[in-house]
Parts: C-alpha cells; sequence; structure tokens
C-alpha cells in the first residue's frame, strides 16, 4: 500500500509539473495556434470523459452499488458547479480565445491585465486541487488508471500554464514573476493528492476507494463539459475539437485495451 501511495504521489506531482512546462512554453516562444490548442484541450476533454465513464464511475458501481456510486458521481459535478460559482476567479476561456486579441495582443490595460492574471492563477489553482486528488484515487485503485488520468490532466495545464504566464507577463513584464504564478497555480495539483493521502490513506479501504472515484468521475466530466470543451471550440476551429475529443478517447481506449 504504502508503495501505491508513493507512485500516486508521484504521478500527481508529474501532473502538475505541466503546469509549469505550460508556462515556460509561453515565456520562451510565440503564442502557439489555436489549431494546437484546440486539438490538444479537445484530446484532453476526451480522455477524461472515457476514463470516467468507463473506469472510475464503472468501479464505483461495482464497489458501491448504483445508487451510492451515482450520489458520489453528482456530489463531485455538484462540488465543481459551487466553487465555480462562489470562488472569484477568471474562467480559462475568458482568457483564451485568440480572436478577442487585436493582431495577437492583449489589451494593453496593465492593471487589469495584472487582476486578469491573478484571478486566472487562482482559477486553475481551484481546479487542479481536485484534479490532484483524482490523479491519487486513480493511482491508489490501479496504477495504469493512475497513469492515464496524470496524462489527460497534463495535456491541458500546459495551455494553463501557457495561459496564466503570458497574461502575467504582458501585464508586468517580469519573467520571473509570471513563472511563479504559474508555478503557485501548478503545485494545487500535488496538495491535492497529499491531502487525499493525509486524510484517507490511514483508513483506505475498497469502499472509500469507490466513494473517491465517484467523486473524481463527476469532478472530471464537469471540468470536461465546463471548461476544456468551451476552451476548445472558442478558438472557432469546431471540426477540430470534435477530432481532438474523439483522438482522446480513442487512445485512453486502446491503452485500456492493452494494458
Amino acid at each position: 500500500m504504502q508503495s501505491n501511495i508513493g507512485f500516486a504521489l508521484l504521478v500527481t506531482f508529474l501532473a502538475g509539473l505541466s503546469t509549469i512546462a505550460g508556462s515556460l512554453i509561453g515565456l520562451l516562444t510565440s503564442d502557439p495556434s489555436p489549431r494546437f490548442l484546440t486539438v490538444t484541450l479537445g484530446f484532453s476533454a476526451g480522455a477524461m470523459l472515457l476514463v470516467s465513464f468507463n473506469e472510475l464511475l464503472q468501479t464505483g458501481i461495482q464497489t458501491l452499488g448504483l445508487t451510492m456510486a451515482y450520489v458520489g458521481f453528482f456530489a463531485g459535478i455538484s462540488l465543481m458547479f459551487l466553487i465555480d460559482a462562489f470562488i472569484p476567479h477568471v474562467y480559462m476561456g475568458e482568457r483564451c480565445d485568440l480572436r478577442d486579441r487585436p493582431h495577437g495582443r492583449l489589451d494593453p490595460d496593465k492593471a487589469k491585465l495584472t487582476r486578469a492574471g491573478i484571478l486566472l492563477a487562482v482559477g486553475i489553482a481551484i481546479h487542479n486541487f481536485p484534479e490532484g486528488m483524482a490523479s491519487f484515487a486513480g493511482a491508489i485503485h490501479n496504477r495504469h488508471l493512475g497513469i492515464a488520468i496524470a496524462f489527460a490532466i497534463a495535456l491541458h495545464n500546459i495551455p494553463e500554464g501557457l495561459a496564466v504566464s503570458a497574461l502575467m507577463y504582458s501585464a508586468t513584464g517580469n519573467r520571473r514573476q509570471a513563472f511563479l504564478w504559474a508555478l503557485l497555480a501548478g503545485i494545487a495539483e500535488p496538495l491535492g493528492a497529499a491531502l487525499a493521502a493525509l486524510a484517507m490513506a490511514p483508513n483506505l479501504n475498497d469502499t472509500i476507494i469507490g466513494i473517491m472515484l465517484s467523486i473524481v468521475a463527476g469532478i472530471m466530466v464537469f471540468i470536461s463539459l465546463d471548461e476544456l470543451i468551451p476552451v476548445s471550440r472558442s478558438f472557432g476551429e469546431d471540426h477540430l475539437s470534435i477530432i481532438g475529443i474523439i483522438m482522446g478517447m480513442l487512445v485512453m481506449a486502446a491503452s485500456t485495451l492493452i494494458f
């Protein structure tokens, strides 16, 4: 069990690092193309949706029964809805739509940019915290499942880190400060896993794992439908977004069959 906990914390930490990788990409290169972001975010959403319904929720149903698994699933959705509704933050889509940037440039109002960048970092951290719990729960149950979840999360963490660093650098002109804000957003991922480990690992059993996986399924479905897919489609490449979603589902399905 101890080795599983260590592995779960490791894969979650690596998923969180991808936010930092996205920040470095944003600071060292020009903005990625809308087509790249469309496919990447769509891929991540498709992978998350398939894993949520085919692995997480199914395991919850097998462990807890239909009623309790559904209760956990909709509790996860409700939790994310309440967080989005009552904790001030900027939705990622509000900062990632390239069509709102005249000639590829951001709003020149530095004060507004700084506030938006801080709220965006807070919003990403809010989402990363339960995602860290998701990676941890999946890896505790099954190492392959944990890797699959962490991979899907890492894919969409890259453009999130890029968005934070690009926004804060545009506002402050300070690369170090922009990087630190993206780092703070990314740290929330392993912190979520660490909290899950401290709270649940001492009494971990099949029932607790089933509850965690059902709740995590709801969290991941909400993030996919409320954020990843809308942002993926916001670049005006609707067909590419659907292709990305299908590709994500295919890759996750193939990995499940292979492993």
